[in-house]
């Protein structure tokens, strides 16, 4: 008999179960103690959860809730926005961003982003402003987003939000554990908001997310907000709030997860330089300027006949992704809001192009060499 053929090991988008397996024991002793003492809304792993956030992002309070759309709405609620106010966002993003906004009655607008970092481009900012004076709206904020894990450039958005009077929250639903210039994400907005969805660089086994601030007050008002606009006790209500908390089960998935996550952003960081090696001069590659530092939630890569590679890929069983195939004003929920002055042609010509690649920490040389050569040959 002749010797059998060794196929090559199937490609996982985002594998965690190949997390799962690494730390199985550690995360079914974390269930079981939530089960033994039966908190399982707001228990004791919430809080220290909370506790360890707040030191990684170099915050003074973390204030854990129940998903990432959750941290962003909250915020925004604390901040009173509302109806005839316009909040100020990317056009390239998930829905969750302005999504939440809309859900407030304030009235998002649309700026264009940067084609080498596809986060807000901060020249825009006062074309959307200049859109917002237009309409007779107030600008009340900026919400900046940290999009595939690179942080938006915070420095210059701002110094435009000081200029305005505006507030500056940080989207940085893909990006915890990555940094700008030294500070860790967490430290960068006047509020940043986070997600723990399973498929983030730091995810629980549900929906769960987290709210970072340094100021005292606003802290307070979030807390209120997360548990029904509760004061002293749950039955005085002091504000109109939601039902945001965080399950007590995720916390403590996620307290391990913590234990691992450092040497997991090393590894995504690893893996992207070994893509960008191997496919620079083919494809246009992400870029992550100096002094930054990404997480690498996606590894997104530029290209032209973006859905023939794309096709060509998946029969040689690389699977891929495209985040985001169409910019938020051309979503048929969104496509009556308005749009900085100027347009958003960038966004616009980046959901054509973009494409993402497998990205997680556990991708073999093996399996990155396949890739590689895989996205060559078909470009």
């Amino acid at each position: 008999m002749g010797e059998m053929a060794i196929l090559p090991r199937k490609i996982e988008f985002i594998d965690l179960k190949a997390q799962q397996l690494h730390i199985r024991a550690r995360i079914d002793a974390a269930i079981a103690r939530v089960l033994d003492h039966g908190q399982y809304i707001m228990g004791p792993e919430v809080a220290e959860l909370e506790e360890r956030l707040s030191a990684r992002a170099g915050a003074k309070h973390a204030i854990a809730c129940a998903s990432g759309t959750d941290a962003l709405l909250i915020a925004m609620m604390a901040k009173g926005i509302g109806p005839g106010h316009a909040v100020l966002c990317p056009d390239f993003t998930y829905t969750a961003t302005p999504e939440t906004i809309a859900l407030l009655g304030a009235t998002p607008i649309f700026v264009d982003v940067r084609d080498d970092t596809f986060n807000i481009d901060p020249a825009g900012i006062d074309a959307g402003i200049a859109a917002a004076g237009r309409l007779g709206l107030e600008p009340k904020a900026i919400i900046a987003v940290d999009l595939f894990g690179l942080p938006a450039d915070y420095d210059a958005i701002r110094d435009i939000a000081k200029r305005h009077g505006i507030f500056m929250i940080a989207d940085a639903a893909q990006s915890f554990g990555a940094s700008y210039k030294g500070r860790p994400v967490g430290s960068l907005g006047h509020v940043t908001a986070t997600s723990f969805f399973p498929a983030k660089p730091l995810g629980c086994y549900g929906d769960g997310g987290a709210i970072f601030t340094n100021d005292d007050g606003l802290a307070d008002v979030m807390k209120s907000i997360r548990q029904h606009g509760k004061g002293g006790d749950k039955y005085d209500i002091v504000r109109v709030g939601v039902n945001g908390r965080l399950d007590t089960i995720q916390a403590a998935i996620l307290l391990e997860k913590l234990e691992i996550f450092g040497e997991e952003c090393n590894r995504r960081n690893a893996v992207a330089a070994r893509y960008s090696e191997g496919l620079q001069g083919h494809v246009i590659v992400p870029e992550c300027p100096e002094g930054y530092q990404s997480v690498w939630a996606q590894y997104t890569l530029r290209i032209k006949n973006r859905d023939a590679v794309m096709e060509t890929l998946r029969k040689d069983g690389v699977p891929t992704n495209v985040y985001y195939p169409r910019p938020i004003h051309e979503q048929p929920a969104y496509c009556n809001y308005p749009v900085a002055e100027g347009g958003t042609p960038v966004a616009t010509r980046l959901a054509r192009e973009v494409l993402s690649l497998p990205m997680h920490p556990y991708l073999d040389t093996a399996s990155m060499q396949r890739i590689v050569e895989v996205v060559r040959a078909a470009v």
